[in-house]
């Protein structure tokens, strides 16, 4: 960690240094994995530290101020705020991307989700929100790659220089919403020998039309789940049909699914029919998997809820440069690592975590 972690550029003048760039950011790091939503809170975890895990950490006291033995929490904020926000979501991303689980059987496919979320709580100048555009991969729940959607564009300009921070997406599935369904972002993954499966709606009206021509009722049934919580029962029905000449850039099959929601306290039920397409062929995917693959996609809206709910990222004020991203690259980090250390209950691992300061050290494998 602490050397992926050197790799971002050191903004302060080197004159008065007096902790490493990477000692720092490592620090705040530990304090997030031990539940610190705030600055305020980051610093106090670093003040309670005992000497034997700042040491861990490579704090060395200055001979001068002896006293002065753990960086400040104005200190780090400072460093935050001027920080390179891209360097350490690439540094961050290439860490997690090393943790990844290996495929079973070297065949299994890989999902990666695309996806946006604002900072309610942080804004820019004239009042601007911060909306960050990210990559999570589906099992493992690790965000690979995270990217600033800059105040003069969109998601849809940002998607190739996301994706190009991860090192190798080859035999990787990327699913994304419709706004993604861009033809040329198919052709981008297919250069980088990646598959997609994505979305139609609107905004590929023609494709859509051709979608919905097909003689689905003809089409066997080819799987049906049946999910229950959250307060309702929702049954998912899939059919899939190999058709050529999609009008698409590498599109291989055709995908329904009508979803059939119902809340168990009204009774009230709802049906939708979705429409997606996949460069996926028949032999690569069956019916089950592209159905699994759709679903895994919002895994990442499990990943923002985490960041509202248990981290109060919405709630946060915090708005001095760069931070505020920083801070959601922390939370992203935490999250992963716990998701594939085998937590389910976040809140409570970051308790845990927040009961002895060794804890996050070891995850971050720096114990």
């Amino acid at each position: 960690m602490l050397e992926r972690l050197a790799e971002v550029r050191d903004p302060r003048d080197p004159r008065g240094v007096r902790h490493a760039l990477a000692v720092v950011l490592a620090l705040t790091a530990c304090a997030v994995l031990a539940g610190a939503t705030s600055l305020a809170a980051v610093g106090e975890w670093i003040a309670d530290a005992p000497f034997h895990v700042l040491e861990q950490l490579g704090v060395r006291p200055d001979p001068l101020l002896p006293r002065r033995l753990a960086p400040s929490e104005s200190a780090v904020r400072r460093l935050l705020a001027r920080l390179d926000a891209d360097a350490l979501d690439r540094a961050v991303g290439r860490w997690l991307a090393d943790r990844r689980p290996q495929p079973s059987g070297g065949a299994d496919l890989r999902g990666v989700s695309v996806d946006g979320k604002s900072l309610r709580g942080a804004a820019r100048a004239k009042g601007r929100k911060i909306h960050l555009l990210a990559a999570m991969e589906h099992t493992s729940g690790l965000v690979l790659a995270q990217l600033d959607v800059g105040e003069k564009t969109n998601e849809i300009t940002c998607f190739q220089p996301l994706l190009d921070t991860v090192a190798d997406l080859a035999g990787t599935v990327v699913t994304s919403d419709a706004l993604h369904t861009q033809r040329e972002h198919a052709g981008y993954l297919l250069g980088r020998k990646a598959h997609y499966i994505v979305i139609v709606k609107g905004n590929q009206k023609s494709l859509r039309k051709q979608l919905k021509s097909l003689p689905w009722r003809d089409i066997p049934l080819l799987g049906r789940t049946t999910e229950t919580g959250h307060g309702r029962c929702e049954i998912r029905r899939i059919k899939v049909a190999t058709v050529n000449r999609l009008l698409f850039p590498g599109a291989r099959q055709a995908i329904q699914i009508k979803r059939r929601r119902t809340c168990r306290k009204t009774g009230k039920t709802t049906v939708k029919t979705i429409y997606a397409v996949t460069s996926l062929t028949a032999e690569q995917a069956s019916p089950a998997r592209l159905a699994r693959l759709v679903r895994d996609h919002w895994g990442i809206e499990s990943l923002h809820h985490v960041r509202d709910t248990t981290f109060a990222e919405d709630a946060s004020q915090l708005r001095t440069g760069n931070a505020p991203r920083a801070m959601a690259t922390w939370r992203n980090l935490a999250i992963g690592i716990l998701k594939r250390s085998g937590v389910t209950n976040i809140a409570a691992a970051l308790r845990r975590n927040a009961r002895d300061h060794q804890r996050p050290l070891a995850l971050l494998g720096l114990g």
